[in-house]
């Protein structure tokens, strides 16, 4: 089956007139008429849109040997606004990916200190109240303080350096994009390159971040239950310690490789940032910013009435979740409606 028989079947099938096809594709009546009486062929600009609004493979239209569509992607219909791509050339794509490189240590650094940050305060106030160190408790928690700030300073600049590297490039997270040829191959090929890297570091972190544990049970066998006000329980404050640290070493190493490996799936709109996930965040923007400006003023609000921070921070993993059921509410009521 060539091309022009394709578009009419496809057309057909979704109750839509010549009109109705030219409008959503942005192009004249005669047009449609032309590549259905197959006297002109529609340019690959067109071919994506056709792709993403009928919900088949670019291969199914392309190609006369592929008879049935039966295994194209759910449809996207989108908007005229929303058919609009932005070219990607192979030396703006070499760049995006390399500045992810950057940015994935960067961000995975900065994170990472900011986890550490608090071992010093932890270590020295506990050491203190126990005797272990020849300071008050007051002079332990200034000079905790003080390190913890002098960690987590570092990480802000860290993250504020990676937002403007990144802005230059948001428009491939959140626009449509055409790359041009030969990007598509060389993405699908250093993708497959890293693939083993990839999976190696988020084995290794995710790991960590599960056996973090394993200090506190170790101490808690060791130990046991000291009274309170022994010098024993200063080995829950190393344990403790020792958490932080393997989770922070965790957590640096699944950011780091997640960061590169997005880098691949937006450059090939593939993974979370396909053309569909694209669409449907631009209508949840708007939501999201409410949502989670909500999120941190609940948070700030209820942590400064109580001063209870210590315990405060269930709520983002709460909020999380919530988003998340939001979300999929959301989803589920678009498809209906």
């Amino acid at each position: 089956m060539i091309l022009a028989d394709k578009i009419i079947e496809l057309r057909k099938k979704n109750g839509w007139s010549q009109e109705d096809l030219a409008e959503k594709l942005n192009v004249s009546r005669q047009s449609i008429s032309k590549w259905e009486g197959a006297q002109s062929v529609p340019d690959m600009n067109k071919i994506l849109m056709m792709s993403e609004i009928f919900g088949v493979s670019t291969d199914y239209l392309l190609k006369d040997e592929i008879e049935s569509s039966a295994d194209a992607a759910p449809q996207v219909e989108l908007k005229d606004d929303e058919c609009e791509l932005r070219s990607v050339s192979m030396e703006e794509a070499s760049a995006f990916l390399e500045m992810r490189e950057k940015v994935s240590r960067a961000v995975s650094i900065g994170v990472m200190l900011c986890i550490l940050s608090p071992i010093a305060l932890i270590l020295l106030g506990g050491m203190a109240e126990y005797g272990k160190i020849s300071l008050t408790e007051s002079m332990a928690a200034g000079a905790g303080l003080v390190i913890l700030f002098l960690m987590v300073g570092p990480a802000v600049a860290l993250f504020i350096r990676s937002g403007m590297a990144s802005d230059k490039y948001e428009y491939m997270e959140k626009e449509l994009i055409d790359t041009q040829y030969g990007v598509d191959g060389m993405a699908k090929m250093k993708r497959e390159r890293y693939a083993g890297t990839y999976a190696k570091m988020m084995v290794a972190g995710i790991v960590l971040c599960v056996v973090s544990s394993l200090p506190i049970f170790f101490t808690m066998m060791a130990v046991g239950e000291p009274e309170k006000g022994s010098s024993m329980e200063v080995y829950y404050v190393y344990a403790v310690a020792a958490l932080l640290a393997m989770v922070a070493a965790g957590v640096y190493m699944i950011i780091r490789t997640c960061v590169i490996k997005d880098g691949y799936d937006m450059l090939l709109e593939e993974g979370d940032y396909t053309r569909s996930a694209k669409v449907e965040n631009k209508k949840n923007n708007l939501i999201t910013t409410i949502y989670w400006t909500a999120a941190v003023a609940l948070y700030l609000g209820v942590s400064f009435v109580t001063n209870n921070w210590q315990s405060t921070w269930i709520i983002w993993p709460i909020a999380g979740v919530l988003y998340a059921l939001l979300i999929a509410v959301l989803r589920l009521v678009r498809s209906r409606g």
